[in-house]
């Protein structure tokens, strides 16, 4: 297969195909049989020999007749996942109106449209709903145009052997039967056996997150193995060749691939969030209070006055007054708001909801590699066989053997070439000579170079995994001593290396030994009566900023849970070095033999799961979700793209597969738990924004009510005209705009932030009364002092002035737990648009305006009253809240 492209690229490709929802065929119901990843077709296939694969799919060595592939092309259809619907701009738009405030506001502006001067309310109405959904249509369009411009399409064909022919194929047209060669740098186009290889290396990272390459190769597998990826005689869709060659037969095409099976069952939708059901549950709080006061004021003005249409255009008014209309233009603004900010600090946000989850979150799943980790292994150790560190006759030796060989050179071998600095000082390409090579293999897992120095006798030099090391040394080096390898030696030298593995590290084994001058071919029973030299270990270490991130994140209420596919061991001593605490550890196999409900409390108590299929990792968050978490998973493969899809908020980076990135509500410009720490803030900041807005239009909305049924129980007319309600709530509505650009306190964001709905019914129904207190006494005041009983003009005025400025300034109390204007001081958009609209306000009647809206001049003396009652409403409100916030919310 000659690709041409990056690895990258490739996996672009494969998202391009369709896939932007990957999750399970089958939720996880405790029975393992019944998993697609755990479908024994895989295990059946490994088991079997080449030849009886090659009869059961009725194919041959030498590949399908173009006739047979075109038939099972039809029987089989085309190797690809599932497809992604591209997105209507119509069904964009109409999508926005899929809001039941939304929908109740139309209702109510059609009812208005077909009743007698109701127009008006009809354009309030239309105005309202325009400028909030065309504002988050544009915010989700550009998103969406975005991602778009991200993609490129990429031609992409596989060396497909057909009737003995090698021919160039689109990798969408191998059916099952099709033989295929593999070699480096190309990408497995569909599940494979293999029938033939030599030093294949396979790269299994985006479906397993494993770092290192894995060797594959051609026999049946014999021993019990559960995880289909971990089948040495398979090759899967989506992963690629670092090394070698190979012969392979396509098993399994499309949706029956490993691949297909994880994209099969969502495409084109959205899990509903945290943030969506605290919404939801919002607006039908609101819309059921509206559902039982407005019939309740349509009944009392109805029998009290007998004029029922009056009753009915009141009520209606009422109805829109009550409904929080500009709620999907705050939550929207706010999220545009923060997601503008969230890009200075490195951080896209695809999906505008996705802001408040990232401050509700309360653990974070990550991956453990290029996260927590440089994602890149290098060499920390080159000890001598005792553990003397710094040993640099290693180093040298190990070097040697990684410049001068041609096999298989694997990111281990990049960490040794690192050391350019012993190349320097060993002056490698003037004093040494390579003369021979014994390559690698699958059998030895050792290799060797031959290297002459000047006109002295030529050393062989041999490093491989220590096991297999220890059996071909019978003398080993330290100190400048040669010695031979007793049994005491052994057990020493193998404590030695069982501490390295504890501590994280993969260890390779250095030895060498002199061989005649004359000698100028070499073969594997060269390797044998070796000198053991010492150990070169490698590590992903931490990166820098992982400390101090892991800290920021559990000081801001974050606990932090590691994900992985890699082994316990490595990932236990990066949390050491981290200082990540580990409340325990538990693999991948162990997650299978427990339920769900097990799961629940085991999920509680552990910091590594290790191991991982993809399935487990959504099991995982899963359960962490029923206990209650709000979860944020951060993965960059195809592996993680389940868990990014069950998670209340995906988080990947730029870097990530396409897969990933398509299956993440935020993407990480940089790869740093300290920008995601970041963006938690921010998520927090405009959350409390948002909350701010529900606890004002609820409070407000419940006092109107208690103060409208009050009015028209006593009151000869109405407590206000339809119209003044009208234009009342859309000046109070437009003051409201501002909230986003107000400031957070910082005692607020130190904590995740969850939607209580019963805390903001505790505001309603603490601060509604207050508004009704003082709204009284301003009826009082314009009953007594300024007879407004036989005025309703003036009393309309008087009521509509004192409401407006009330709603407007009491923004200031609940903005903050903290004394408002002293302690904590609200943005200066806010600000001027409290002054700008409580003047409008008070403007009104003096206006030439105020005859069409049936107000009247006031006296000068309402307004003394006026502030007397703003400063009293202020006062209590302020003692309320303090004493509100200490007792009983939850804050």
């Amino acid at each position: 297969m000659r690709l041409g492209f990056t690895i990258k690229n490739e996996l672009m490709r494969m998202s391009f195909l369709g896939i932007k929802s990957l999750n399970l065929l089958i939720k996880h119901n405790g029975n393992k049989k019944d998993h697609p990843l755990l479908s024994k077709k895989y295990i059946e296939t490994a088991g079997k020999e080449s030849e009886e694969i090659i009869g059961q799919l009725k194919t041959s060595e030498h590949g399908l007749i173009p006739a047979e592939a075109h038939k099972r092309l039809r029987k089989y259809g085309l190797n690809e996942v599932v497809h992604e619907k591209r997105r209507n701009v119509i069904l964009m738009l109409l999508k926005t109106f899929k809001n039941p405030l939304i929908f109740l506001l139309l209702v109510l502006g059609v009812i208005s449209f077909f009743t007698k001067d109701g127009k008006d309310a009809t354009i309030v109405i239309i105005v309202i709903v325009l400028v909030s959904v065309v504002w988050q249509f544009f915010q989700e369009f550009r998103a969406s145009k975005a991602e778009e411009q991200l993609k490129a399409m990429v031609k992409t064909t596989a060396t497909v052997i057909r009737y003995g022919q090698k021919k160039e194929v689109p990798i969408n047209l191998l059916v099952p039967g099709d033989v295929i060669s593999l070699s480096a740098g190309d990408m497995v186009p569909a599940d494979v056996r293999i029938f033939s290889s030599k030093d294949l290396f396979v790269n299994q990272a985006a479906l397993t997150g494993e770092s290192l390459p894995v060797d594959k190769h051609a026999p049946k597998v014999t021993n019990d193995i559960k995880n289909p990826l971990e089948l040495s005689n398979m090759c899967f869709m989506g992963t690629n060749v670092e090394n070698g060659t190979a012969t392979a037969i396509v098993v399994f095409t499309g949706r029956e691939t490993y691949f297909g099976s994880l994209a099969e069952a969502i495409t084109n939708q959205q899990t509903v969030t945290s943030f969506d059901r605290g919404i939801q549950s919002f607006v039908w709080l609101m819309i059921k209070f509206i559902l039982i006061i407005v019939p309740l004021v349509f009944l009392i003005n109805g029998l009290s006055r007998g004029d029922w249409l009056e009753a009915f255009l009141f009520a209606l008014a009422v109805a829109i007054g009550l409904t929080p209309e500009m709620l999907p233009m705050i939550v929207t603004v706010n999220l545009s708001k923060g997601s503008i900010v969230m890009f200075k600090k490195k951080v896209i946000v695809k999906r505008l909801n996705s802001i408040q989850n990232f401050g509700a979150m309360d653990v974070l799943a990550t991956d453990k590699t290029g996260t927590i980790t440089i994602g890149k292994v290098i060499l920390e150790k080159h000890i001598d066989v005792f553990g003397q560190e710094e040993n640099e006759e290693v180093l040298e030796y190990a070097y040697i053997n990684s410049y001068y060989q041609t096999g298989l050179k694997n990111i281990l071998d990049e960490a040794v070439l690192k050391h350019v600095e012993v190349k320097s000082s060993l002056k490698i390409d003037i004093n040494y000579k390579k003369i021979d090579e014994v390559t690698f293999d699958f059998i030895r897992r050792k290799m060797s170079v031959v290297v002459e120095k000047g006109d002295s006798n030529k050393i062989l030099i041999c490093k491989g995994a220590v096991e297999e090391m220890l059996n071909v040394c019978t003398k080993a080096k330290a100190e400048n001593k040669i010695f031979k390898i007793q049994k005491s030696h052994i057990s020493k030298i193998k404590g030695i290396v069982n501490n390295l593995y504890e501590d994280g590290f993969r260890v390779i084994a250095v030895g060498f030994k002199e061989t005649p001058k004359k000698q100028t071919v070499y073969t594997t029973k060269d390797e044998s009566d070796l000198i053991l030299l010492g150990f070169i270990a490698f590590l992903d270490p931490p990166k820098d900023t992982a400390s101090e991130a892991i800290a920021k994140l559990r000081e801001n209420g974050v606990e932090v849970k590691i994900l992985t596919g890699d082994n316990e061991l490595v990932t236990k001593r990066i949390c050491k070095v981290v200082g990540l605490p580990v409340k325990g550890v538990i693999v991948g196999n162990e997650i299978e033999e427990v339920s769900d409900e097990k799961l629940k409390d085991i999920v509680e108590k552990t910091t590594i799961f290790a191991k991982l299929l993809p399935y487990h990792k959504e099991r995982i968050i899963k359960a962490l979700q029923n206990n209650g978490h709000t979860v944020g998973f951060l993965g960059d493969g195809i592996n993680d793209t389940t868990a990014l899809k069950a998670s209340d908020v995906g988080i990947s980076v730029d870097t990530a597969v396409d897969i990933a990135k398509e299956s993440s509500d935020i993407i990480l410009l940089k790869k740093s738990l300290l920008v995601l720490n970041d963006g938690v803030i921010e998520g927090r900041r405009v959350f409390g924004n948002i909350v701010k807005y529900l606890k004002m239009a609820s409070s407000s909305n419940f006092g109107n009510v208690l103060s409208i049924v009050g009015a028209s129980l006593f009151l000869p007319f109405l407590p206000m005209l339809p119209l003044q309600i009208l234009v009342n709530n859309m000046l109070y509505d437009f003051s409201q705009t501002t909230i986003p650009t107000d400031s957070v306190d910082d005692e607020y964001v130190k904590t995740p932030r969850k939607w209580r709905i019963d805390d903001i019914k505790r505001f309603m129904l603490y601060f509604g009364p207050i508004s009704s207190i003082f709204d009284y006494a301003t009826f009082f005041i314009l009953i007594y002092f300024f007879h407004a009983w036989t005025n309703p003009e003036l009393f309309h005025t008087g009521w509509f002035i004192e409401s407006l400025v009330t709603q407007t300034l009491i923004i200031h109390i609940i903005r903050t737990n903290k004394m408002p204007f002293i302690q904590s001081r609200a943005s200066t958009p806010l600000l001027m648009t409290t002054i700008i609209i409580a003047g409008i306000g008070i403007w009104l009647p003096f206006s030439p305006l105020a005859k069409a809206l049936g107000f009247v001049t006031l006296p000068a003396l309402y307004f003394i009253f006026l502030g007397a009652t703003l400063f009293g409403y202020l006062l209590l409100t302020q003692f309320v809240k303090t004493w509100l916030v200490k007792k009983h919310l939850s804050e």
